[in-house]
């Protein structure tokens, strides 16, 4: 009998897809109907109107208010891609366009070091290094700049490998095209090579992104884990991950479920962002 290893292989990945939407969906599943119980014992507004962040194992006698986390996790996140998308375009210009072979090679795989450092290495780092130096700058030191620094430091390889990826998927004939016509250098890159690479461009944002809005470790060691809406780029700030890791491990009754919902907006904001970024590639091609 002949042996059909592309058929074997296809059913494999079928297989791997399907259980890994499986996952997904138990996931999503497991978060709505946690989250249901306290929507329905606090009530889905509460989450956004109540004075402050007081649960409590009543509902009646405790404060839901989420939204200075949302809010903190989404500025700290949009500061770290603001800051770490140019640098790791950059970063992968120079690596596929300008540094030699030898160099390329080597600064590549620093890169890639420094993707797969764990998360609390770069929090123990900011808490005993960058912390310090925002406190000489502007008391107390624990704050909302000290979490996009180390956001923007961890997302920025990611962005940058997938950059470089996205590069050399370009066709040769681009770049043949754009010599032939007289195109300087950078005149090329930012005229063919960048917008022929956007979608991959587009996917390392958004992984990087998913990555700073849950990272948890990192942001809970720097940014001073103080529930209140941030004025400036000074004031500390507590983020729904951080929320969830320091209180999950006591919370009980209604509280444990509000923190359910806390995983349950995440989860929401990082399928958007997905979406969002389907819906701009579609209407790109």
């Amino acid at each position: 009998m002949k042996f059909n290893s592309d058929g074997i292989l296809l059913w494999l990945l079928r297989t791997v897809a399907v259980a890994a939407g499986g996952v997904l969906i138990l996931i999503f599943s497991f978060l709505l109907i946690e989250s249901i119980s306290a929507f329905r014992e606090i009530g889905f507004f509460r989450f956004f109107s109540d004075p402050s962040w007081h649960p409590n194992t009543n509902s009646n006698t405790g404060s839901y208010n989420l939204v200075p986390m949302i809010l903190g996790s989404f500025y700290v996140m949009l500061g770290a891609v603001f800051l770490a998308t140019p640098l790791a375009i950059l970063s992968a210009l120079f690596c596929h366009f300008y540094a030699p072979a030898a160099v390329a090679g080597f600064y590549r795989r620093i890169i890639e070091v420094f993707a797969g450092i764990p998360s609390v290495v770069y929090g123990f780092w900011g808490l005993v290094v960058l912390v310090p130096l925002i406190r000489e700058v502007q008391p107390p030191g624990p704050s909302l700049l000290a979490g996009i620094f180390i956001l923007t430091i961890m997302i920025l390889p990611t962005i940058a490998l997938m950059t470089d990826a996205a590069f050399s998927g370009v066709p040769k004939n681009y770049i043949v095209a754009a010599k032939a016509l007289g195109m300087r250098r950078w005149t090329m890159l930012r005229a063919a090579i960048i917008p022929a690479s956007r979608f991959g461009i587009t996917a390392g944002v958004i992984l990087g992104a998913g990555r700073a809005i849950g990272e948890t470790m990192a942001i809970l060691m720097v940014c001073g884990n103080v529930v209140q809406t941030p004025r400036g780029l000074f004031d500390p700030i507590r983020t729904l991950t951080a929320n969830i890791a320091l209180e999950m491990a006591y919370a009980t009754g209604d509280h444990r479920s509000a923190l359910f919902v806390s995983g349950f907006i995440l989860l929401v904001a990082i399928a958007a962002m997905v979406m969002v970024a389907d819906l701009v590639k579609a209407d790109v091609i």
